[in-house]
């Protein structure tokens, strides 16, 4: 049997320690990785409609409270952070259909926004537009970050959210986010596997999950009838008067 001198041990045992402190440092290393991956939540909120357009409908007419989206946005951000306090939210609104509404209701409903978001200590992104809507989406997970959940609250049919829906025209929409748009402006590689993708808007369960699907690689869960958002006022989340189906 061959023995060993001193120096051979001492360099078999450098050579071991040498082995260790390389492997925690890869250790460190993966862990540091890891680590810069955080979960972001983005909430979209829409337009309202002019209330004085509206009334003009008689019983088809929507949006008499001017918050109705903003307060569903803030109950979602409420339930968000009881789930996890220290999740980031970037919560995106469409900015022209609440300056108009200001003028009708004799108030700055955008400073309230303001406010609203500072209180809950979220990252308030105001867009004009339906181009500036998807750059902010698609900006709201930075380097190594994705979007774990994503909720949409305001106007939609089955194939668009719907924007500025009867505020700018009675009854129609001049921004949206449609369906057919979705694979070409939104970026895939922004939602995490595991995203929860919500639309709490109307009919988005007829057609705009699926190709929501095809766009992101997760599920959309929309309604297949109307929303209805009284119970907001009470703290909950809006109701569906279909089928939830993704």
């Amino acid at each position: 049997m061959m023995s060993l001198t001193a120096s051979q041990w001492g360099c078999m045992l450098g050579g071991e320690m040498r082995r260790m402190i390389q492997m925690a440092m890869l250790m460190l290393l993966m862990i540091g990785g890891a680590s810069v991956v955080r979960g972001v939540e983005v909430i979209l909120t829409g337009g309202v409609a002019l209330k004085s357009w509206e009334h003009l409908r008689g019983p088809a007419k929507h949006d008499n409270w001017w918050a109705n989206f903003v307060r569903a946005s803030t109950v979602q951000i409420v339930l968000s952070r009881r789930d996890n306090p220290s999740t980031s939210i970037v919560w995106i609104v469409f900015r022209p259909s609440y300056i108009t509404r200001s003028k009708e209701e004799g108030k700055d409903v955008v400073s309230a926004i303001r406010q609203t978001a500072a209180k809950y200590g979220v990252k308030l992104r105001f867009v004009d537009t339906s181009a500036q809507a998807y750059n902010a989406i698609n900006s709201a997970a930075v380097g190594g970050d994705r979007i774990t959940a994503f909720y949409y609250f305001g106007h939609s049919n089955a194939h668009a959210f719907m924007l500025d829906y009867s505020n700018s025209i009675i009854g129609a929409s001049k921004q949206w986010i449609h369906e057919r748009e979705l694979s070409a402006r939104l970026r895939r590689d922004i939602f995490a596997s595991h995203a929860r993708c919500i639309s709490y808007g109307c009919y988005t369960g007829l057609s705009m999950s699926s190709y929501w699907k095809k766009a992101t690689g997760v599920p959309l869960r929309g309604n297949t009838q109307s929303t209805r958002y009284q119970p907001v006022g009470k703290g909950l989340l809006p109701i569906g008067t279909g089928r939830w189906v993704e």
